[in-house]
């Protein structure tokens, strides 16, 4: 066997050899564009080196014109298949450039086949044998074809088109790549044009290797997506072990990871989420029977944050309870993302959950706490305002007392003045329902109380404070007056909790009054609509007004000014309001005095 047989016939092996580990990794995934167009380059460069050896060995100038002419056909595919690789691995290249390289090189397969002996020759008159690899082989002497300009032209246009695209992933910061494939290519290809337009213009006799320069554009483009290979083997490596110190680092913090595929509807769970949940470690999951071991009155909650995060919001984060085989409630807590694909559509859910139930309990326990400190402020209040409610109380009873006695009076005349008598029962009752409900505000105030957020008028809540407060601020000749605005909406609140703030601010009010002895005693309370959602309650007072460096110092905890004060009552009128979701805060007036404001929810907004 010849040497130029051996050498043609390993360039074909080799080709073929790259183009059967690469079209797999195509086939396997169908994304990777660059394998799919670089297994192509390989099976012409294959193909193209059969033809070219065929050229090598023919006899006649027939025989040396059929190789040639079907020579065409894998140089066609080989410049579609170079384009489509420059395009898709470096990422680059001008669209227009590389389409007019494709339109140019298929337009020279029409004259290839219609005219003459092929593009390249009009007519080959003689078939010269010169030595090449210690044997003769054929070169073809002839009338060169006008028509190869095109292919001419379709191979610079070629060089340009990757010089071009190298060139813009150097800039772009891709310089191994752009020198390894737009260097190699460029060369390559210049090389094989160069020696092909010198023997097919007659300009020098010598045999077709343009095989020779394509396989070295298909070794050097190989060892390109070897590196490629090789770091994805390292990526994959990399990855494995930052799974194993996510792994670690979850199983240390004990939070459970989970990972839904939306579009093939699979679920994976970590072990520590089945823990959580009550699921076996070999129980099939999906989101259905993790949706089971949810409390049932929480279920439609985290449907809900989850039918959300998957039409767009992208994150969600929500608590929820469990319930265990045995019967105990575990507090969870989940959040995660959705991925979407180009179109907005949920590709897969990951998120992570963990086991808050100590925190709950230490939060119901710290509520509890709270409201224990708040009811034993009410009754530090109600205290101050005893001696004030037990006058407002007497007054309705001595009534009572005095209206008895003339109706036994009456009842000894004779005859009995029935008329009379009905009217003094008539201010029994009314005296009996004065005292009644100044019980009752006491009561309200004193009792226990877990929160009940209701839509609350303005106008009433603080018409319940002020009509608790006025004996008190009558005592101490303080004038109170009300003043609300008629556009101002209901309120979203607690009724006891927010008459204590009032009561609170009311009663602070009065203090600083009397500590100045101020000649001007007036409590303003005002209530405004400060905004679509909000509504303002103030209380200012006639005082001296808040040093300008306590204004917030006054709303920490055991700060008072007083010699027999707590110092609570601000701290604990500010942790009410924020817990609905408004502000409190103090101000000093212009005309003298303090002004405390703040903010609740209007009830319609929230609702």
């Amino acid at each position: 066997m010849s040497w130029v047989t051996v050498i043609w016939s390993m360039i074909s092996a080799a080709c073929l050899t790259l183009a059967g580990v690469h079209l797999p990794v195509w086939l396997r995934d169908r994304t990777a564009w660059p394998s799919f167009f670089f297994s192509l380059l390989a099976l012409s460069t294959a193909f193209y080196a059969f033809c070219e050896m065929s050229m090598l060995h023919a006899q006649t100038p027939a025989e040396y014109a059929t190789a040639i002419r079907w020579a065409h056909v894998p140089i066609w595919l080989i410049n579609l298949s170079l384009v489509a690789f420059v395009r898709t691995y470096l990422e680059a290249g001008r669209s227009w450039l590389g389409w007019s390289v494709i339109g140019l090189r298929t337009a020279s397969l029409l004259p290839n086949f219609t005219t003459g002996q092929g593009l390249n020759y009009s007519e080959i008159s003689t078939v010269l044998r010169i030595p090449f690899l210690a044997e003769d082989v054929s070169t073809a002497l002839g009338t060169p074809n006008p028509w190869m300009l095109i292919g001419n032209l379709a191979a610079c246009l070629l060089v340009v088109f990757v010089a071009d695209a190298s060139i813009t992933a150097w800039r772009r910061g891709d310089r191994v790549p752009a020198l390894t494939v737009g260097g190699s290519a460029v060369f390559f290809a210049l090389a094989g044009i160069g020696q092909s337009l010198l023997v097919f213009w007659g300009v020098m006799h010598a045999p077709i290797t343009i095989s020779l320069f394509s396989l070295g554009l298909v070794l050097t483009m190989a060892y390109e997506l070897s590196r490629n290979v090789l770091r994805a083997s390292q990526l994959v490596q990399e990855l494995r072990e930052s799974e194993e110190r996510m792994a670690l680092a979850a199983e240390a913090a004990k939070l459970g990871i989970w990972v839904r595929d939306v579009a093939r509807d699979t679920f994976w769970a970590s072990p520590r989420t089945r823990e959580l949940f009550g699921v076996s470690p070999t129980e099939p999951l999906d989101l259905d029977r993790l949706l089971v071991k949810v409390h049932g009155d929480d279920r439609d909650a985290v449907r809900q944050a989850l039918s959300q995060e998957a039409e767009g919001v992208g994150e969600y984060h929500t608590e929820f309870r469990t319930t265990s085989p045995d019967g105990s409630i575990r507090w969870i807590l989940a959040q995660g993302r959705v991925d979407f694909d180009a179109a907005h559509r949920p590709l897969r859910a990951r998120g992570a959950c963990s086991d808050i139930t100590v925190h709950k309990q230490a939060e119901q326990e710290m509520i509890r706490l709270h409201q224990e400190i708040a009811h034993a402020g009410r009754v530090s209040v109600m205290g101050q305002l005893a001696s004030a409610l037990a006058h407002e109380i007497n007054q309705p009873l001595g009534a009572i007392l005095r209206n008895a006695e003339a109706a036994s009076l009456l009842l000894q005349a004779a005859p009995v003045d029935l008329d009379e008598i009905r009217s003094i029962v008539e201010d029994i009752l009314a005296d009996d329902q004065r005292a009644g409900a100044v019980i009752d505000r006491m009561r309200a105030m004193l009792r226990r109380h877990d929160l009940e957020v209701q839509p609350l008028p303005v106008s009433e809540l603080v018409g319940d404070v002020a009509a608790l407060v006025r004996p008190d601020a009558a005592v101490r000749r303080v004038k109170v007056v009300v003043e609300i605005a008629d556009d101002v909406p209901p309120v979203l609140g607690d009724r006891v909790h927010l008459q204590q703030v009032l009561l609170n601010l009311i009663s602070n009010g009065m203090d600083a009054i009397d500590e100045r002895g101020r000649k001007v005693r007036n409590i303003v309370v005002t209530a405004v609509r400060a905004s679509a959602h909000t509504v303002e309650i103030a209380v200012s007072d006639s005082g001296s007004g808040i040093p300008t460096d306590r204004l917030e110092e006054v709303f920490g905890s055991f700060f008072t000014t007083k010699a027999t004060g707590m110092g609570m009552g601000l701290s604990i009128s500010r942790t009410l309001i924020e817990s609905h979701g408004g502000r409190l805060w103090a101000e000093n007036r212009e005309e003298g005095g303090a002004k405390l404001r703040f903010t609740l929810p209007v009830a319609d907004a929230t609702a």
